[in-house]
C-alpha cells in the first residue's frame, strides 16, 4: 500500500487533535472528490514498518485523540492488510485513543456483507474502529454544514455497539 499524506495535527477529521493518515487507491471515482490525487493506488510513498513507527510516534503526546484513516480509500482489499496491520499497532499502544474511518463503502451492504466473507481482513478491521463514515461523497448531497461528513447521505456509525447491537447505532455529535 501507499500513502498519500500523514497529517501530524488535524482537527477536521474527527474529534480533538487527531493524527490522519491518507492511504492511496480508491476506485469509487466520487464526482468532486477531494482527493482525487489518491485514486492512484500507486501515488505517494511506500506505506512501511517506519512509517507505522512515525504515526505511533505522533500519536505519543496525551492531547492526540486518536487516529483517523481516510483516503483514497482504506477499505480497498488490497489496502486492507496494511490498514490492519496499523490499526492492530495502534489499538496495542494506545488503547485509550479513538480510531476513526472515513470508507466510501457502505457499512451494511458492502462491509458487513460481501467483505466480511470475501476480504480476510475486513472482520478484524471492523474491530479496531471505533467510528466510521460511511458512503460515497455525493457531490449533489454536498453539505458544508456538516461536522465530519461531506455530503449527507454519509453517516457516522458507532462500530463497536452496531456490532453488539446487530443494527446500525449512529453517532451523536451533539455530544462533542
Amino acid at each position: 500500500m501507499n500513502y498519500a499524506d500523514i497529517k501530524q495535527y488535524d482537527v477536521a477529521n474527527g474529534p480533538g487533535v487527531r493524527v490522519s493518515v491518507f492511504v492511496s487507491g480508491c476506485t469509487h471515482y466520487c464526482k468532486g472528490c477531494f482527493n482525487e490525487e489518491a485514486w492512484d493506488f500507486s501515488y505517494g510513498q511506500p506505506f512501511t514498518e517506519e512509517t507505522i513507527a512515525t504515526i505511533l510516534r505522533y500519536m505519543q503526546p496525551s492531547y492526540v485523540k486518536g487516529l483517523t484513516v481516510l483516503g483514497g480509500e482504506p477499505m480497498e482489499p488490497q489496502n486492507q492488510p496494511a490498514v490492519l496491520d496499523l490499526l492492530k499497532k495502534v489499538k496495542e499502544n494506545y488503547p485509550e485513543k479513538s480510531v476513526w474511518m472515513f470508507s466510501g463503502y457502505d457499512y451494511e451492504k458492502d462491509m458487513l456483507g460481501r467483505m466480511w466473507e470475501e476480504v480476510p481482513e475486513t472482520r478484524e478491521i471492523l474491530s479496531c474502529i471505533d467510528v466510521l463514515v460511511d458512503g460515497e461523497f455525493v457531490e449533489e448531497l454536498k453539505n458544508l454544514s456538516l461536522r465530519f461528513k461531506g455530503s449527507s447521505n454519509q453517516r457516522t456509525i458507532l462500530v463497536q455497539e452496531s456490532l453488539q447491537a446487530g443494527k446500525i447505532i449512529l453517532y451523536d455529535l451533539e455530544q462533542q
